[in-house]
């Protein structure tokens, strides 16, 4: 069984004692090349570009001009530590154990517009680049064309060493799920979703959305997972398992 989730905008650059174990991102050629591209925007460009305000924008310029390899541990923190959004809280990795993080690297992982697929503990530096992004970089129409099939076929390395069900467990938001060629998938993909129910109407509230993810991924390293059935059982934060609006492809829960 195979997570995937989404990264995150809001980042902790602070220093982490929690592991020291790390690896390398294995598209650090391709990320470097497009570093290169990014750097020949303006600031303008960038809050045009993210859709936000110039101090944000100017954050951004300054991260990719900084950026360098090679990475180290003085220069770049893993992964999974440096995102900090709703789904890395609802994950809570700084409470991991080593026999986690080890099962964590072996069967989660992140996508991302500048390193298409990263691993738990890959070295990463700070950026902000969605996947979703509307540019042309580098003679390509946009980032899912710029990684074309190479996202699906690294997810199908980590799934053809996976000794248990070949299932890929989605947990990435929509934008980026569509980096993943799904029919070249060699898994079945098992959707997650969850909705709040407001007097007698279901709803996405999208921050709540983001933490469940984060809580579903926990739930299955935590405990070691490899049956889908098994997570019908996921019962965190007053969210429970709907037989009704589920089905084999897709999971629903509900609080």
């Amino acid at each position: 069984m195979l997570i995937i989730i989404s990264p995150a905008k809001i980042l902790n650059l602070k220093p982490q004692t929690v592991v020291t174990d790390y690896t390398i991102p294995e598209f650090l050629d391709k990320s470097e090349a497009l570093i290169h591209y990014m750097r020949q925007l303006s600031i303008d460009d960038l809050a045009d570009l993210y859709g936000a305000n110039l101090a944000i924008a100017k954050t951004n310029y300054a991260r990719f001009y900084n950026w360098q390899l090679p990475f180290t541990t003085e220069n770049a923190k893993q992964a999974i530590l440096m995102f900090n959004g709703e789904v890395y809280n609802g994950l809570d990795a700084k409470t991991f154990s080593p026999d986690d993080f080890a099962y964590l690297q072996n069967h989660l992982r992140i996508l991302s517009g500048l390193y298409a697929v990263i691993r738990p503990l890959d070295l990463i530096q700070p950026y902000r680049l969605e996947i979703g992004s509307k540019f042309e970089p580098l003679d390509s129409n946009n980032l899912y064309d710029y990684w074309g099939e190479a996202i699906t076929l690294k997810l199908n390395e980590v799934l053809k060493k996976d000794k248990g069900s070949k299932i890929l467990v989605n947990l990435a938001s929509g934008e980026y799920f569509k980096s993943v060629q799904k029919k070249k998938l060699l898994a079945k993909v098992l959707d997650i979703e969850f909705y709040e129910l407001q007097g007698d109407k279901l709803k996405t509230i999208v921050v709540y959305t983001k933490k469940a993810r984060g809580l579903m991924a926990r739930f299955i390293i935590k405990n070691r997972i490899e049956d889908p059935e098994q997570l019908k059982a996921f019962n965190v934060d007053g969210y429970w398992f709907n037989p009704e609006l589920s089905s084999e492809e897709k999971f629903v829960f509900v609080r």
